[in-house]
């Protein structure tokens, strides 16, 4: 684990970029995080975003990609069915996993993904 500043603050990020700790995140954090890895979040990221750490607190894993679509799809799509690749391609660095990530997911519960 190393500490490592960012969005103003120091916080401990394992190997892998995830946060350390669920409750050190905020919207700034998840900012800070998506700019580092060049994605801007729009409102489709922050609904997918908001859901994986409600789910997360609920259940203490993280949502399958499936479980995602089926929850808030017509959300995240309103026009089209929302599927696999359209989550995909709202993180295109690693689909779920950097979805996990920017939502500060620990790692070890992103395995499913």
């Amino acid at each position: 684990m190393t500490a490592t500043q960012i969005a103003g603050r120091a916080l401990e990020f394992d190997k892998k970029g995830h946060l350390v700790h669920f409750e050190d995140w905020d919207r700034e954090l998840a900012e800070a995080l998506a700019e580092e890895e060049g994605l801007t979040l729009g409102e489709c990221h922050w609904k997918v975003i908001e859901f994986l750490r409600a789910y997360y607190a609920m259940h203490e894993i993280p949502p399958s990609p499936k479980v995602v679509i089926r929850s808030i799809g017509s959300e995240v799509s309103a026009h089209v069915p929302c599927t696999r690749k359209h989550l995909e391609g709202l993180f295109p660095g690693g689909g779920c996993k950097q979805a996990c990530r920017i939502a500060g997911l620990p790692r070890y519960y992103c395995h499913s993904c």
